[in-house]
């Protein structure tokens, strides 16, 4: 598979050569986001509390198992989060992980939002097919069918749309079922820190999508899986058997437009929260 981001870095000449190492390591980090593997936000607690100073990482990986991320502001299109006083940008030193630190400055619920830039990728067909069949996408696969294209690879660019949701005590703070308007997004209908089923809508393009596989994964408990398909009005149910901290993930691919050397853009939404 081909390097999907094509990184050139360049370092300051200040860095010695331990730490220079270093970072070299972390920015690889960013070049290992590819086909199969999830996105989303691990701050460094979901239970901040007022006042205090907190990273949000972002990792890559699969089962909820990820390495981090490096910030990058050439990948980075917004990188924000929502108090109940407002939005306001998530700050980080480039090239670093965790890429963004926010101080949380009233009670209540506090929403981290990332969106990316393009990035493009290419894979081998067989692979590119085994990701659809994973994903939910087997629409995809029977145009590619329809084509005659299975056999073709795989060449695309693809977009992370990353959420997290924190609590601090029983104040009301940002509401978070307002959609921050990203192309392709995970919204939730209920709480998700409380222990009601989780509702979340799903919304391409501001509209909602229907028949999109949606998977919830526990941190800590592998069996603890959901996995479900919108209904027509983009809504789906989750009923999350226990407590802790959970990703909720679904992915969606439409062809390419003309002249963006591609033939598919990928979008790729997560939710991170702690119930």
């Amino acid at each position: 598979m081909k390097d999907p981001l094509h990184i050139r870095f360049a370092l300051p000449p200040v860095l010695g050569g331990v730490k220079r190492i270093a970072v070299i390591v972390a920015l690889a980090a960013q070049a290992s986001i590819a086909r199969a593997h999830d996105f989303w936000i691990e701050p460094s607690t979901f239970r901040p509390s007022t006042g205090q100073l907190i990273t949000a990482s972002l990792r890559v990986g699969q089962e909820f198992i990820g390495d981090p991320v490096p910030r990058n502001t050439q990948f980075i299109d917004s990188f924000t989060f929502r108090q109940a006083s407002g939005e306001k940008e998530v700050v980080g030193m480039e090239n670093r992980d965790p890429a963004g630190y926010l101080r949380v400055d009233s009670p209540g619920l506090t929403v981290i939002g990332y969106r990316s830039k393009a990035n493009p990728l290419s894979l081998d067909a067989a692979k590119f097919e085994q990701f659809l069949k994973q994903e939910g996408l087997e629409r995809i696969s029977a145009i590619r069918a329809q084509r005659h294209e299975t056999a073709k690879p795989d060449r695309e660019n693809f977009y992370r749309f990353a959420k997290a949701v924190l609590r601090n005590g029983d104040g009301k703070g940002a509401r978070f079922d307002q959609p921050f308007g990203y192309r392709f997004e995970i919204v939730p209908e209920t709480d998700p820190t409380s222990n009601a089923p989780l509702r979340v809508r799903l919304l391409f393009e501001g509209k909602p999508l229907e028949g999109a596989l949606v998977i919830a994964m526990h941190r800590d408990d592998p069996t603890a899986r959901i996995q479900m398909r919108s209904d027509k009005s983009g809504r789906v149910k989750l009923d999350l058997p226990k407590n802790g901290v959970w990703l909720v993930k679904s992915v969606q691919m439409v062809a390419a437009p003309a002249g963006s050397n591609a033939d598919w853009e990928s979008m790729w939404a997560s939710l991170t929260f702690e119930r």
